[in-house]
């Protein structure tokens, strides 16, 4: 298998909206907010100074994530990952996750914050396997989904 993570293009945002709502819809609901970033992922993340990442395989996009930045927390919030529901299972997570921090260490950054459910354990796993810790949820959480809120710090 041979799997390329390539950064932002716009003709691959159609890929981040259907992998972002298949994935809400599988183990949630779409809350308002995420439809609008994931229908303008332009406006809140790139021209933020954020960044979007694609897993490529044979051609296909089979899952992404975001880095958005939070100023008033010194963060990055690692957000919308998601693996396409065929490519389940084959550590391309692990992979983007693997690529996400290794970016951000060359970024210099100072930080990364993701808000998770407690309900995705395979997810929670894989987050304190890669150094996550968790820490207390703020009560005006964006995400009514949210009760797990987890950083990762470059030192």
């Amino acid at each position: 298998m041979s799997l390329e993570i390539i950064p932002y293009n716009n003709k691959y945002s159609q890929d981040f909206y259907n992998l972002n709502i298949e994935w809400l819809k599988t183990f949630f609901y779409v809350e308002p907010y995420d439809e609008e970033v994931l229908s303008n992922p332009e406006k809140y993340i790139i021209n933020t100074g954020g960044f979007i990442f694609f897993a490529k395989l044979n051609n296909t996009i089979v899952g992404t994530y975001a880095l958005m930045p939070l100023p008033k927390q010194n963060a990055y919030e690692l957000t919308k990952m998601a693996v396409s529901p065929e490519h389940r299972g084959l550590k391309i997570g692990q992979q983007l996750l693997e690529h996400c921090i290794a970016f951000a260490k060359r970024k210099e950054f100072n930080r990364l914050l993701l808000y998770s459910s407690t309900k995705l354990e395979n997810a929670i796993y894989l987050y304190r396997k890669f150094g996550f810790v968790e820490i207390d949820v703020e009560d005006n959480c964006l995400y009514q989904r949210c009760d797990i809120k987890m950083e990762y710090f470059f030192r």
